[in-house]
């Protein structure tokens, strides 16, 4: 699968966002190292804490099908260009990337598609 059909499945999971409070829809697609893919939106909820992220929630349906290596995660939203990852998705993008220095976070910007490495966007990532 490309960066962009990867991108195409994010933006048309956006599309199913529940963001009715700050209205800022946001959908995400997770390619596996198995070269599965799982997309998810973000969801928000009265109770702001209990809020899930696009990424976090695409990165959930592939874990619940038991994959545990993502490559690779494609984020967009229709209110922002260059729509990046919060830090606690940052976290969880490297709790469950196959390398850190390799995963790619794709955003778009203006009608090209960016590519940042994880690694330049959570540089010391939690380990235990």
């Amino acid at each position: 699968m490309t960066y962009e059909e990867l991108m195409n499945k994010a933006i048309e999971v956006s599309k199913n966002s529940y963001s009715p409070y700050s209205k800022f829809s946001v959908g995400a697609c997770a390619l596996t190292e198995s070269g599965k893919i799982y997309c998810g939106c973000n969801f928000e909820n009265s109770s702001f804490g209990m809020t899930i992220c696009a990424e976090r929630n695409a990165i959930g349906s592939a874990i619940a099908d038991g994959e545990r290596k993502i490559k690779a995660v494609a984020i967009y939203s229709p209110n922002q260009d260059n729509c990046l990852p919060c830090g606690a998705c940052r976290q969880v993008m490297h709790e469950f990337s196959s390398n850190d220095k390799e995963f790619d976070v794709i955003v778009k910007n203006g009608k090209e598609l960016k590519i940042y490495k994880l690694i330049q966007l959570l540089p010391e990532g939690f380990n235990l």
